[in-house]
């Protein structure tokens, strides 16, 4: 499959015009610093639901810490988050590498209330991820699962998603690892016999 055809017509957007203002680079630099040690942001209002928690610390494990924190400098000399709470809390004597920007409250703010829903606007190109995924060496399931429910875009601190004009409960699932494709076949005869319904997946 010719995967430059794929990207090709999935990506037909018109291209913006170019910015006429020169672009300001506010990096200012970067800190290692003890994570319990950086100051939380009064106005984050993001949650991170016990499966974000669990993926995370599987990247950690499987890969290591790869991307740094965002943050800005308080008078005193503290960093203030922006973005990252979730990594600071996971392991606060951790030693992580924080981007620190020249930034004032105000601007620091916009950032806040900006980046996460700026990511969330990008498409998924559906043929290439589900490759990825399937190329992709993830070992731990809870890392998986939550990779594929971002795909579908299921929120596990939403009670209900809205898919058009329906408003769809949430659905809840137990994933059991099998030793083999025999252990499998006799847990789900088991199952359907007790009137479950459920089906074989291979991960």
């Amino acid at each position: 499959m010719n995967w430059t055809t794929i990207i090709d017509e999935q990506s037909q957007e018109p291209t913006p015009e170019p910015t006429t203002h020169p672009i300001r680079n506010r990096i200012k630099g970067h800190r290692k610093v003890r994570a319990g040690d950086l100051v939380p942001h009064e106005w984050n209002y993001r949650v991170h639901p016990g499966s974000q928690r669990s993926a995370l610390s599987a990247i950690f494990q499987e890969v290591g810490f790869a991307r740094s924190l965002l943050a800005y400098e308080l008078p005193d000399g503290r960093l203030k988050l922006i973005d990252g709470h979730l990594r600071r809390d996971l392991d606060p004597n951790l030693e992580v590498d924080v981007e620190v920007l020249d930034v004032n409250d105000e601007e620091a703010r916009t950032l806040l209330l900006s980046i996460d829903p700026l990511a969330a606007l990008a498409r998924t190109q559906e043929q290439i991820h589900e490759r990825l995924l399937e190329i992709a060496p993830i070992e731990a399931l809870d890392l998986r699962a939550a990779l594929e429910a971002a795909c579908r875009g299921e929120n596990e601190d939403k009670t209900y998603r809205k898919i058009g004009p329906e408003v769809i409960p949430p659905q809840f699932y137990i994933l059991i690892p099998c030793r083999d494709e025999q252990h499998q076949t006799e847990l789900l005869q088991r199952f359907l016999n007790e009137g479950l319904k459920c089906e074989a997946k291979l991960v």
